[in-house]
């Protein structure tokens, strides 16, 4: 069965690859200690979690687990100045990776040279008070194949280490399709994300065995339990 499906990971080399994610805004703090404590049994890469619950995360986790949190999120039209400051006051409170929402009205208009800079200030101010990684989510749902390959030259030039499919907010999910257009158009340049509407085990997989370098879901605990069922003979 392991050989099939891809089903080559133990489960934590796959928890590993998920960014157990956290953006609801009728979230309480029990449901954010359970997530906290979903990415501690199972080893996520992170928890990814708006600014505003990063303090009442370290309250409740202390340094156990890593955090990511999101800036410009979730439509991206908020000013330079904010997303740097919002990046700033991640990386004052130590977490770890920042994904930022790409401009999508700056870009729809053609107006690259703003995007650009857009992202260079994030990733600038981020790397400067110790944001490890920033990801440049690009909203593929609302681009065509070539805005999307375009959007990804811009991630890499603005010196980001992702380009992230979809906010999973407006409507967009991670597809094979997009994960295998955005790895080809990297050239190993950059490395790829897929997020929104990714909840099986399967569907996971077979966005890694496309080209996906990290995953992000609110299902990262549901993709664990079904992995490990199928691993066991019982999906």
């Amino acid at each position: 069965m392991s050989g099939l499906f891809g089903l080559k990971y133990k489960p934590s080399e796959l928890a590993s690859l998920i960014d157990h994610t956290l953006l609801k805004p009728d979230a309480s703090y029990t449901v954010l200690e359970k997530y906290i404590d979903d990415t501690k049994k199972y080893g996520f890469k992170l928890l990814m979690i708006p600014l505003s619950l990063v303090e009442k995360a370290r309250e409740i986790a202390g340094n156990t687990i890593e955090l990511g949190v999101v800036v410009g999120f979730p439509l991206g039209n908020t000013s330079t100045k904010s997303k740097v400051n919002e990046a700033i006051e991640a990386g004052d409170h130590g977490v770890s990776e920042v994904d930022m929402v790409m401009n999508i009205n700056a870009f729809k208009s053609g107006d690259y040279g703003y995007v650009l800079r857009d992202i260079k200030a994030v990733v600038d101010a981020a790397r400067s008070h110790g944001v490890k990684v920033v990801k440049v989510i690009i909203e593929t749902g609302l681009l065509s194949d070539e805005e999307k390959v375009k959007a990804t030259e811009l991630v890499i030039e603005g010196g980001a280490d992702f380009v992230k499919t979809c906010t999973g907010f407006l409507g967009g999910a991670a597809t094979v399709h997009d994960v295998y257009l955005l790895k080809n158009a990297s050239g190993g340049r950059v490395r790829v994300k897929a997020a929104g509407g990714i909840r099986r085990a399967l569907d996971a997989l077979a966005l890694i065995a496309t080209g996906a370098d990290r995953i992000g879901t609110s299902s990262g605990d549901k993709i664990m339990e079904d992995y490990i069922k199928l691993l066991h003979g019982r999906g």
